[in-house]
């Protein structure tokens, strides 16, 4: 799909550009014309008085035969030796769809030596392994990968496969899609089936968060979906004995268009908030860097981590890391106590999955509470200050 305009048509008078909700229209010599900012959504085309925008789409054939397309695969990254959470909580997901559609799930995996940790992956309900073995893919290299999946893809051909969105699934899930011809939704917060189809449906956060998209590919297999860490529970059912099917390749680095010189590995002071247990976070209504502070000491009485919603990030008070929401990280602690956030759903996608979730905020229309498992109305420098006092004498009496 694409938009092109008419310049001999085009007469300047603005009317796209004040529809446009992303600034991807600018007037350059008497004319518009499409910015790098584009998203196709189509606005313009709707305004212009004299039909000047043209929305191009491409004709789209169902001539995929459906029935040779079977099973629910994920794509299991690793780094030394060990696969992330994610990796375990699409497993959880995968079972889920994959018994839906009555088929079997299997679990791909690159790498070298890691024989004694795949037999585990049959506490998760997977059918099959495939342990593609080579030593140099102990490390990630992006061409190799999508060369392996996508020859393995076409030769198996899986109904749907789930990919971690993280910055290594990030990387080759567009290339094997574009590869392969198929459809690819990112960054999905739900799968589901629909009713009497085998459509894979894909929820997603898009137009900036504020709205949330159910995605389908009917006319394209594989389905493919990568999905943010934390959105999906891990579940362990009854330990089978999945079936090893290990695939051996002689990869050497003249294989790859890179080399991997050097891993620098960055010193990690505090937990990754995708592992952390509880988080308190602060929003706007803290009021400043300085009041962060507060935020941080009830963090720290709880043995907690430190989480912000985006506004902190932007204003500095935070580093990027400590950022949950659909541009941040996605958790799911056991215990979430959000301060002074409103409730926008940029950061709801972020921790909506918390088992509990306390919010602390004066406003008792904040969006935040339709989340919450327990809330407090209040002003935040008043009501933690009180909870510090607690928690303490809480833990003196022990």
């Amino acid at each position: 799909m694409s938009i092109r305009i008419d310049g001999e048509l085009c007469t300047a008078c603005e009317s796209c550009i004040n529809a446009c909700p992303y600034g991807g229209i600018e007037i350059i010599e008497g004319a518009a014309v499409i910015t790098g900012e584009c998203n196709l959504c189509g606005a313009c085309v709707d305004v212009c008085p004299i039909e000047a925008i043209i929305l191009e789409r491409a004709e789209y054939v169902d001539n995929v035969d459906k029935a040779k397309y079977q099973g629910v695969w994920v794509i299991a990254e690793h780094y030394k030796k060990e696969f992330p959470r994610v990796v375990y909580q699409l497993v959880g997901k995968g079972r889920e769809l994959a018994d839906t559609l009555n088929t079997e799930l299997s679990v791909i995996i690159l790498g070298d030596k890691l024989e004694e940790k795949l037999d585990e992956f049959g506490e998760y309900g997977v059918d099959e392994v495939v342990y593609v073995r080579s030593p140099i893919l102990k490390n990630y290299y992006s061409d190799l990968y999508v060369n392996v999946l996508s020859e393995l893809i076409s030769q198996n051909k899986p109904e749907i496969i789930l990919i971690g969105a993280t910055p290594t699934g990030r990387d080759f899930a567009p290339r094997v899609a574009k590869r392969l011809k198929a459809g690819l939704t990112a960054d999905c917060t739900g799968l589901y089936i629909e009713d009497n189809t085998r459509n894979l449906m894909q929820t997603r956060p898009t137009f900036g968060g504020n709205l949330m998209a159910t995605i389908r590919t009917p006319t394209s297999r594989p389905q493919m979906a990568t999905v943010r860490p934390g959105i999906f529970k891990a579940k362990k059912s009854l330990k089978k004995a999945p079936k090893i099917r290990i695939l051996e390749k002689k990869f050497t680095e003249r294989d790859s268009v890179t080399k991997i010189l050097k891993i620098i590995e960055k010193e990690q002071q505090t937990i990754n908030l995708e592992d952390a247990e509880i988080i308190v976070a602060g929003g706007r209504g803290v009021g400043s860097k300085e009041g962060f502070e507060l935020i941080r000491e009830l963090a720290s009485v709880l043995g907690a981590e430190l989480g912000g919603s985006r506004v902190t990030i932007e204003l500095n008070w935070l580093s990027q890391d400590r950022q949950v929401g659909q541009t941040g990280k996605t958790v799911s602690p056991k215990l979430y106590i959000a301060c002074g956030i409103s409730g926008a759903i940029q950061h709801l996608v972020g921790m909506e999955n918390s088992q509990i979730i306390i919010a602390i905020n004066k406003d008792p229309h904040a969006p935040i509470f339709s989340v919450a498992h327990y809330g407090i109305v209040g002003d935040l420098h008043q009501v933690i200050p009180a909870l510090i006092d607690e928690i303490k004498k809480v833990k003196a009496e022990d």
